[in-house]
């Protein structure tokens, strides 16, 4: 699983400023900031999520939610781990954008 985008993020849909993917990380998280919010639904695995300097737990049926250009990861987590990807609204994030 994931496929043609990078070897561990596919993109299953995308309309208008929505991008619904699945992310597969293995052994370590390599990602950085983004530009947009995100949420992430946690199907499979569990671990230790950081974003910004909060650190908690996580396993499956987790929702977690990170606002654009914050720093965070997915640490010491287990190898079958899956997680559905939710980008959305404008760059920047929702915070301060008119909406």
């Amino acid at each position: 699983m994931p496929g043609p985008y990078r070897d561990h993020y596919a993109i299953m849909l995308e309309h208008g400023t929505l991008e619904v993917g699945i992310y597969v990380p293995r052994n370590t998280d390599p990602q950085t900031p983004h530009t947009r919010d995100e949420l992430y639904l946690v199907t499979r695995g569990s671990g230790w999520f950081r974003s910004g300097e909060d650190r908690v737990a996580f396993g499956p049926g987790d929702l977690l939610f990170v606002p654009a250009h914050r720093p965070h990861q997915f640490e010491q987590f287990t190898d079958d781990l899956v997680v559905w990807v939710v980008f959305y609204g404008p760059m920047g994030g929702e915070v301060g954008a008119q909406l």
